[in-house]
């Protein structure tokens, strides 16, 4: 057992990468709790590894005092000076209490420890591992399905995809393979989880860098993105260098750098709009394709305001249930309220004068 023992931690070191030291001490503390189980000892013990010979040995620790009131964990002055001169009240003797059988114990616990040290180490690469791609896009094949998720394959490693992260406009064969976004990696109980999705707006910003050099090196800025995945999203762009305009650049010459993007999404729309740091000039522009004539940010709420448009532009403003607007406001972080100009000013002739 004890050539075994050693051969076997020298091979985790090497191999897994797990510190000799490391499981030492944790078998040295589960041996302590089996030989307390296995021989209903109460009284205070070590085990201590011998590494040269790769044994086991139990000690039982006890307190040097004047008047021994348990003998399980106390021994006399008088006792102690009979093993070395040196002792004084207080100190700590150990004394070696390994049964004959011990061996045995200690073999079945060195398993069990070890095994448990690989699956930690396993867990441990794994999670670090994809740690590092979480919001990422990474490309994954298709394993399986059922109710609650599509699993899938990521470099020998399962991930799933919930309900919500799949695409509704998508069907997911085994062996497809796909450009997923990793929205979380879990370090749970039963291993790390690895969590992917084809809907979230980070899957969005994370193709046009893959897509728009400018916007991989910072030139051109994604600064919000608001998407109903599978049919259409907007996407909020400006530009880091003045002679550079962020939304030709974006869509690319002939639409093209879009369009690879379209043909990625299963044909979800895109528009793409100027950021603005005037509040106004933005919303305007986040209502793409409806001109707006006005807006009027309300007094004492924040972040809300009334969008002015042409009569015969209001239902495009608003866009099919509601779908326009909704994105607007995501986009933009105001709540919106979207009146024709016809709207508007009967509203402003009915309100009351004002008397002196």
């Amino acid at each position: 057992m004890s050539k075994e023992l050693v051969s076997a931690l020298d091979d985790l070191e090497r191999e897994k990468g797990i510190k000799k030291d490391v499981v030492i001490e944790a078998l040295e503390a589960a041996l302590v709790s089996a030989y307390k189980r296995n021989y209903d000892q109460a009284q205070n013990v070590s085990v201590v590894f011998d590494e040269a010979k790769g044994n086991m040995n139990v000690y039982a620790v006890k307190k040097v005092v004047s008047d021994v009131s348990d003998p399980r964990l106390e021994v006399s002055l008088d006792d102690a000076l009979k093993i070395n001169r040196g002792y004084e009240l207080g100190d700590e003797i150990k004394f070696q209490v390994t049964p004959k059988n011990f061996g045995r114990i200690a073999a079945q616990t060195a398993k069990q420890v070890i095994m448990q040290r690989v699956r930690e180490a396993e867990r441990a690469t794994v999670y670090n591992k994809y740690s590092k791609y979480q919001d990422e896009l990474v490309t994954a094949e298709v394993e399986r399905q059922d109710n609650r998720f599509v699993y899938l394959t990521l470099d020998g490693v399962e991930a799933v995809m919930a309900a919500k992260d799949q695409m509704p406009n998508e069907h997911y064969r085994p062996q497809d393979k796909l450009k997923v976004y990793v929205t979380n990696v879990d370090d749970a109980a039963k291993g790390p989880q690895v969590f992917v999705s084809r809907t979230a707006p980070g899957m969005l910003k994370r193709l046009f860098e893959q897509e728009v050099p400018e916007v991989y090196d910072g030139t051109v800025e994604i600064v919000s993105v608001a998407r109903e995945a599978g049919d259409r999203s907007k996407v909020a762009v400006r530009s880091n260098q003045p002679n550079i305009d962020p939304v030709g650049t974006t869509v690319g010459p002939r639409g093209q750098r879009v369009q690879d993007i379209l043909n990625e999404l299963d044909g979800e729309n895109i528009d793409i709009v100027q950021w603005n740091d005037d509040p106004a000039e933005f919303i305007a522009n986040a209502l793409n394709p409806a001109d707006v004539i006005d807006v009027i940010f309300k007094d004492g709420q924040d972040k809300a305001c009334t969008i002015v448009v042409p009569d015969d532009q209001l239902s495009l403003a608003i866009g099919k249930r509601g779908q326009n607007a909704r994105l607007a406001a995501r986009l933009t972080g105001y709540r919106i309220d979207i009146k024709s100009e016809s709207e508007m000013n009967d509203s402003e002739e009915e309100a009351p004068e004002a008397t002196e």
